[in-house]
């Protein structure tokens, strides 16, 4: 059995296909591990998200931000940004199934039999990796229950970035989601920042990309998407950085996990 890790598929949905095609992937036998943004942006959302669902278990995806953003726009909590061409997903006669679906997908996951965990964007460097556990937990808990659609109306805001400042549940809801989901660099008080995402070496000396400022990291390897300026270069030896922009006209990336072979696929210029 072979576990696929790929990045932000953003309804890329050829490109996908063809990255899946390249590897002669099984769903019998093999996984495939979407590291978040399956949607929005991209030609066919509506095709990747039915394809991936009917895929059944082989399918081991996280949750990004613009997943989380479609339930709460599906919720009538936000308005649906016309860049995210959502309209055909959001019109499908299965939609209530799909975004069903979408709300059971965790935040975290942890790769069988290895110290070594997927996530949209990382890892609170506030966070020991039993804490994360425990907070994604809590977080998927809440998303997937019936009280669903309140706590998409909570998830917005910056405030608390710092994890000691996160004391309700609210707080704490807040911050996870912001976490595994919308980080990219912290201050170096290791509290989140939320607007810059050029590549490292052009941010302002005060801010740190999360994966230089986390000691859990000595101890496990993470993968992430998220970061497309990134183009999977990072300066970690135990992080995988796997989002390199396909949907901004780049390519889609997987890696397989046990030997690290990485596969990609150009955009098919549907833009």
């Amino acid at each position: 059995m072979a576990i696929y890790i790929v990045g932000d598929i953003q309804g890329c949905y050829q490109e996908f296909r063809a990255l899946l095609k390249q590897v002669n992937f099984n769903p019998e036998t093999d996984e495939i591990w979407p590291a978040g943004d399956i949607v929005a942006r991209g030609p066919d959302s509506l095709a990747t998200i039915r394809y991936l669902k009917s895929l059944g278990s082989c399918v081991k995806m996280v949750l990004g931000n613009h997943d989380l953003h479609l339930l709460a726009v599906y919720a009538g909590i936000k308005k649906v940004k016309k860049s995210d061409l959502l309209d055909e997903l959001l019109a499908a006669p299965d939609i209530d199934e799909l975004m069903n679906w979408l709300a059971q997908q965790p935040l975290l996951r942890k790769i069988p039999n290895d110290e070594a965990y997927v996530s949209h964007a990382g890892i609170s460097p506030q966070w020991t990796i039993e804490q994360a556990i425990t907070q994604a937990r809590f977080a998927e808990q809440l998303l997937s229950s019936q009280q669903r659609n309140s706590w998409l109306e909570k998830m917005y805001g910056q405030k608390p970035n710092n994890w000691l400042q996160a004391n309700s549940d609210e707080e704490k809801f807040r911050f996870t989601i912001n976490s595994f989901t919308r980080m990219r660099f912290c201050h170096q008080d290791l509290s989140l920042e939320f607007n810059n995402k050029e590549v490292p070496k052009l941010a302002p000396k005060t801010l740190k990309p999360w994966y230089l400022l986390s000691e859990t990291l000595d101890n496990c390897t993470w993968l992430f998407g998220h970061w497309a300026s990134l183009q999977g270069e990072c300066e970690h030896p135990n992080v995988y950085a796997l989002d390199t922009g396909c949907v901004w006209g780049n390519t889609l990336t997987m890696l397989r996990w046990h030997d690290k072979a990485i596969f990609k696929e150009n955009c098919q210029n549907h833009h």
